[in-house]
């Protein structure tokens, strides 16, 4: 799962519609000493390094799985995208019910309803989508590119707004996607690692997360069907792991055998395997922690660095090419995502 993504989001309210990473949806920053109290680890440090550390964590495991991803799909040999999601989603449901039951991270929320019980299959759906979308993209296509590609999610987001449930935005935000879109027509034209079928799929991994944001602030609107971030990850990973299992056995056949004959042969897979699951999980558990310490427009904000981070550190590992017009054309669309959450943030302020 990689799909690393963020939602600005309130406290037991439901998720606004702007998303520029593959995670769950987040709470807001409680007040400062409700974020402190009974915090073992913070009683040692000081606020500024703990939030630091938090950052430079979050940072760390969503390049992490970026980058054990490419390695494990393109240059490792073990092509089996939808096996490892289910790796992932796997590892999710087990990390999350630790966190919640065995660390009382949050408290434990149930689903009251089989109403509420579709509704968050049918974001699992749209989420399992996504990131095997997203991770497949990564046999083809260069991280950097494909981080490129991922910051476009606002332009996706506000079209599934104005499809599905007819929100239209301000003309300056609309207008600030532009270079967005711009950018990415750049960065193609003159990607020397250019995959037709990469870039394709990579394109319905940030469709597919855009519309998960949507969906969701539809979907979960009711006080009583409010789910905490972690407690939808609770919920909504094993139903993932299920709508998996079917397609892994019919597009990949055998791999669970395969991969235990290559285990016999290399025992280095069960770690590089282990520790993938374990960092897409540290992806959805340090984006909470971020927000809990910052804010969620903070984790906005980081977030829009972070692909420009990802992108120079794929290409100082795999060494792919690039041109300076591609490097522009990225450039361009950071740019223009930095200016979306700008103006989404001015029209917030007039509406209100």
């Amino acid at each position: 799962m990689v799909e690393a993504q963020t939602w600005t989001t309130r406290r037991g309210s439901n998720p606004r519609l702007e998303t520029t990473e593959q995670v769950v949806d987040i709470p807001a920053t409680p007040p400062g000493g409700v974020r402190n109290s009974g915090n073992a680890i913070g009683s040692f440090l000081s606020p500024n390094v703990l939030t630091a550390l938090i950052i430079a964590s979050w940072y760390l495991s969503n390049i992490g799985v970026l980058l054990l991803n490419k390695y494990l799909l393109s240059f490792y040999g073990y092509r089996y995208p939808i096996f490892l999601t289910m790796l992932h989603m796997l590892s999710c449901a087990g990390y999350s019910y630790a966190a919640i039951n065995w660390l009382e991270l949050v408290p434990l929320q149930h689903i009251l309803s089989r109403r509420q019980f579709l509704k968050i299959f049918a974001l699992s759906a749209i989420f399992c989508f996504s990131v095997v979308c997203g991770n497949t993209s990564l046999r083809y296509l260069p991280v950097s590119f494909n981080q490129a590609i991922g910051a476009t999610t606002p332009f996706f987001t506000a079209i599934f707004a104005f499809l599905i449930t007819c929100k239209k935005e301000t003309g300056e935000v609309y207008l600030a996607l532009l270079p967005v879109v711009f950018g990415i027509v750049l960065a193609s034209n003159s990607e020397p690692l250019f995959h037709l079928f990469g870039f394709l799929i990579c394109i319905g991994s940030t469709a597919g997360r855009a519309l998960k944001s949507v969906v969701q602030g539809i979907l979960l609107t009711s006080e009583a069907e409010k789910l905490h971030s972690m407690n939808l990850l609770l919920y909504m990973a094993p139903m993932a792991a299920l709508i998996l299992l079917p397609f892994t056995l019919y597009i990949e056949g055998n791999v669970a055998a395969f991969t235990v004959e290559k285990a016999r042969g290399d025992s280095f897979i069960i770690f590089l395997l282990i520790g993938n699951a374990t960092v897409a999980y540290l992806v959805n558990l340090t984006n909470f922690l971020v927000t809990k310490h910052t804010s969620a427009l903070t984790l906005q904000v980081l977030g829009n660095a972070k692909a420009a981070v990802a992108a120079v550190v794929s290409v100082l590992i795999f060494r792919n090419p690039v041109t300076v017009m591609g490097i522009t054309g990225f450039a361009v669309t950071i740019m223009g995502v930095v200016l979306y959450s700008e103006a989404k943030k001015r029209s917030k302020v007039t509406t209100h």
